[in-house]
């Protein structure tokens, strides 16, 4: 990222934007950059030649949120009351305008075609979140195991769940489903928190997990109960002597982190969700073979066992099923609401606008007010750098996600590494980085020369977009700073 002794400095600085950046987003696989301004423009930046492919006029008002949905289609979020989702492939990038903002533009600029518009509440500067629909679970199959993994890809990638603040009373969540664009929930969650001014949604235990910060600094963890169909607090904490600007989920969703207008960075924790129906699940079996044990295995319990063969287990559940006063739910005790963060710093600068975890996990990245973007573990919370380029204040932050590390690394799908098929050998364990190591027995006499694969100019742009670790800040003074870091 930079010389040892001298100050890091950005890869490549994307000047286009008239007004300040207001969001940022990666989208196909990292080839393209989305940033929005406080104008309502958008452009779409090809990071292999670092040029513009598409601009268009998205709101007639700032930009709050920017997201992509699969390759092909866009989301972004105005403060003209309207959520839009476009639809922009590569091949509809060639009838777009390339001319920039800050470019003088005579002929109105094409857009691309609108997929879905919703007239969401615009009012809190509140950026909205989204996730897949849930797959219900079936009965008889505990949390978190499978149906059919083909199906559960298809549904996310035709129908999503859009949190945005609530039309009328600014303290509550609406929860719209698209392609339908109804509303589905209208989550509140207390009424003297103020303003919701950050806000996650994402699935755990085949259910709805909401996350919110307020402007009172609290944050608070809600999961959606399918059977009493209500939301149950599991954690709420104010950490924060000031409203809560930007919220991040961790990859493995175990943590969040919040960053406010103070100088406060909190680490939180994310309760796993107790589901009812598995503990249930579990308790039925026991006392089936409890049953089953105290039978006598020759013959059948009853005449009903015929049905189910002779299997003791099938028996027992046969007989507590002709016996429905046996089935009878142990209570439920409430799952109660956790109240202390993981980890709380100040960080002596007050007003990080934007905050966003890497997708290993590792890191974070908060942009400030003070026009300064600083990277810290997310383990620690210690800082681990800071990237200084922009003169005035700092408004968005997004990363590149991190490709998982190959055992061996490939070029066009051609590995150059020696492997089973040239050497006959097979491999026996892995180093310290992961790559597979050869066992002692190899036949030395062998020569295996790699496979020298050329790559055009294009090629190796279109790689160094998609293995970058690119971390993307946007500024007041419309300037987007990108920087390949650790």
């Amino acid at each position: 990222m930079a010389v040892e002794g001298r100050p890091p400095t950005p890869k490549s600085i994307l000047r286009g934007h008239k007004a300040q950046v207001h969001a940022a987003t990666f989208i196909r696989n990292n080839e393209r950059l989305v940033t929005g301004d406080a104008d309502g423009f958008v452009i779409a930046w090809d990071l292999t030649i670092m040029r513009p492919r598409a601009v268009w006029q998205a709101h007639e008002n700032a930009i709050l949120g920017i997201a992509g949905w699969g390759n092909d289609r866009i989301i972004t979020h105005g403060r003209d009351n309207k959520l839009i989702v476009w639809k922009l492939t590569g091949d509809d990038e060639s009838r777009m305008s390339t001319t920039l903002p800050l470019d003088p533009c005579t002929e109105p600029r094409p857009k691309p075609w609108i997929l879905y518009l919703l007239e969401v509440n615009t009012m809190n500067f509140c950026s909205f979140s989204y996730c897949p629909v849930p797959v219900p679970v079936l009965p008889g199959q505990q949390a978190g195991q499978s149906q059919d993994t083909a199906a559960e890809e298809s549904k996310s990638a035709s129908e999503l769940l859009i949190a945005v603040p609530n039309t009328l009373a600014s303290e509550a969540i609406d929860i719209f489903h698209l392609p339908s664009q109804t509303r589905r929930h209208t989550v509140k969650l207390g009424d003297k928190n103020g303003m919701v001014m950050a806000v996650a949604l994402f699935n755990q235990a085949h259910s709805l997990t909401l996350v919110a910060g307020y402007e009172n600094g609290l944050a608070i963890v809600a999961h959606r109960d399918p059977i009493k169909n209500d939301w149950i607090p599991l954690y709420q904490a104010t950490c924060h002597s000031q409203p809560i600007l930007s919220l991040s989920i961790s990859p493995a969703r175990d943590f969040f982190l919040t960053s406010s207008a103070d100088a406060v960075i909190a680490k939180h924790p994310l309760p796993p969700v107790v589901s009812q129906d598995t503990t249930w699940t579990n308790v039925t079996a026991t006392q089936a073979v409890q049953v089953s044990e105290s039978e006598d295995g020759n013959g059948p319990v009853n005449a009903g066992d015929e049905a189910v063969g002779k299997s003791l287990l099938g028996a027992a559940l046969v007989k507590a099923k002709q016996n429905p006063s046996s089935q009878q739910k142990p209570p439920h005790k409430p799952q109660e609401a956790q109240t202390q963060p993981l980890k709380t710093v100040n960080t002596k600068h007050a007003g990080q606008q934007s905050i966003e975890i890497r997708s290993d996990g590792l890191v974070f990245a908060t942009a400030g007010w003070d026009s300064k973007v600083r990277v810290y573990s997310t383990k620690t919370l210690k800082e681990v750098a800071v990237l200084k380029w922009h003169q005035v204040g700092c408004y968005a932050v997004a990363f590149a996600d991190i490709a998982p590390k190959a055992s061996a690394p490939s070029i066009n799908n051609q590995n150059p590494k020696a492997t089973e098929s040239t050497t006959g050998a097979e491999p026996n364990g892995s180093d310290a980085l992961g790559h597979g190591t050869q066992k002692s027995n190899v036949d030395k006499s062998l020569t295996v020369v790699p496979k020298l694969v050329e790559l055009t100019v294009r090629d190796k742009r279109l790689r160094q977009a998609k293995t970058a670790h690119w971390l993307a800040s946007g500024s007041k003074d419309g300037k987007v700073s990108l920087w390949d870091v650790f």
